[in-house]
């Protein structure tokens, strides 16, 4: 398996707290749909997690497939590991 800097780990960590946040939050607002306050978290964090994606992917390729994710040129899908590997 390709060898990756330890950046790629810890920006890959840092995505991984900001979903586990949102999923929190979701949960959360699925029982208490009038807090503003929270509602305001998630969108905080959900603008976060998107500004993390596009850098993480600039640097180290495609998080995701499907039309959710750029690809850079070549293709580069193909290429391990995928970040469920690591």
């Amino acid at each position: 398996m390709k060898q990756l800097p330890e950046e790629y780990y810890t920006k890959l960590e840092e995505l991984q707290a900001v979903d586990f946040v949102i999923v929190e939050l979701t949960l959360y607002l699925d029982t208490h749909p009038d807090d503003y306050e929270a509602i305001q978290q998630y969108n905080n964090f959900v603008k976060e997690r998107k500004h993390l994606k596009k850098e993480f992917e600039k640097q180290f390729g495609a998080l995701t497939n499907f039309g959710y994710s750029y690809s850079h040129y070549p293709w580069e899908w193909k290429e391990a590991p995928w970040p469920w590997q690591v």
